[in-house]
């Protein structure tokens, strides 16, 4: 039987979890969410093995797998979407948001850094004439768990 290598074309199932269990991302149909921006989509990913297409853990967990085989691996938070950092929140006054609109906590907003390109970041925080926001990526400071089997070799 054939086994995947370095540079071979894949389709893979995954489903990520963080540590208490939750799934965030999948490609199974029964594990994926009904929210169309939720992150997961049903139906195996393709991805060119060494080419950097997805966590560099999996892609070299792959290597060697036969069709049908899975594997589970762990990815530290500083490894997956790095570790939270307090110094990434930070207060704006309201006078700096362009539009007029009403902030409410929990939504995401783009901003412009100082080099002009955009920084995604949720609202924690609304107050008078602030609002609160954390630039961190929502997954950071989580160590993630990946299931993945390998579905076909292309």
């Amino acid at each position: 039987m054939a086994v995947a290598k370095k540079g071979d074309k894949v389709k893979i199932n995954y489903t990520g979890k963080l540590e208490d269990g939750t799934v965030f991302d999948t490609t199974l149909e029964e594990g994926c969410c009904d929210d169309d921006d939720c992150g997961c989509e049903a139906g195996p990913l393709e991805l060119t093995i060494g080419q950097e297409e997805f966590f560099p853990q999996i892609e070299e967990g792959l290597i060697g797998m036969a069709p049908g085989e899975s594997k589970t691996v762990v990815i530290p938070a500083e490894e997956a979407f790095g570790e939270y950092d307090e110094e990434e929140v930070f207060t704006i006054s309201r006078e700096q948001l362009d539009g007029d609109f009403e902030p409410e906590v929990g939504m995401e907003l783009e901003l412009t850094g100082d080099d002009d390109e955009p920084v995604g970041v949720t609202v924690v925080a609304v107050a008078e004439d602030t609002i609160t926001v954390d630039a961190n990526h929502p997954l950071a400071g989580e160590d993630i768990t990946y299931t993945f089997e390998l579905v076909e070799i292309l």
